[in-house]
């Protein structure tokens, strides 16, 4: 009979990804796993493989459950244009964080590895694939509502939302405060997502996103 784990895996998982997240993939080592962790090498390695595994677990695990908050945002609102708005307020959610942000795990991933490791290029693909899929779902949803010119294509509109979304979270990286990610969330709504006969109405509930 296996042995029990003598530890919580969602706790250690979700530490080893605080540490990728933070560090990046490069420049967090064996040791920096085993203290975060708090396992030995021998437990760490045979519970989840070497660093290259662990990582692309937690990358996996990270990008599953964005998008089950996405998919999830996206289709709970009243009407599918808040939900569109709030795609891209999600990124200045947060105002009074003191310094530069974490960003996207998978965007900061694919751009550190994404040359040298195929299977972490493949799986941003696929994800950011699913993300417009699900977001042109819900274009296609304001059309019939009347929100957005029935003219649109929905996965274009889609990857531009996704897009303008994605540069949104790295200028945070950047250190750019609150009033300026507000303006440039706005700025960007008002050309991607004027609407029709809605009077500018803006949404009232905070939005989870794939960041």
């Amino acid at each position: 009979m296996p042995r029990p784990r003598g530890f919580d895996e969602k706790q250690v998982l979700g530490a080893v990804r605080d540490q990728f997240w933070e560090a990046g993939y490069a420049a967090t080592s064996l040791e920096d796993l085993m203290r975060v962790s708090g396992l030995g090498k021998g437990s760490l390695y045979a519970a989840f493989g070497d660093k290259r595994q662990l990582f692309l677990r937690v990358l996996r695990d990270y990008t599953d459950d964005n998008q089950g908050h996405l998919r999830e945002s996206l289709t709970s609102a009243p009407r599918a244009l808040d939900a569109l708005r709030l795609l891209l307020a999600a990124p200045t959610e947060d105002p009074n964080s003191a310094g530069p942000r974490r960003g996207c795990l998978l965007a900061n991933s694919t751009y550190e590895l994404g040359n040298a490791d195929p299977d972490v290029l493949d799986h941003a693909h696929r994800t950011y694939e699913t993300s417009t899929a699900l977001i042109g779902d819900c274009v296609a949803r304001a059309q019939r509502e009347g929100d957005v010119p029935a003219d649109v294509d929905p996965i274009s509109l889609a990857r531009a939302l996704l897009s303008a979304q994605q540069g949104l979270l790295f200028m945070s990286r950047t250190g750019l405060d609150a009033a300026g990610l507000i303006a440039a969330a706005r700025a960007l709504e008002d050309r991607l997502l004027p609407g029709l006969g809605d009077g500018g109405r803006q949404p009232s509930a905070a939005s989870s996103s794939v960041r």
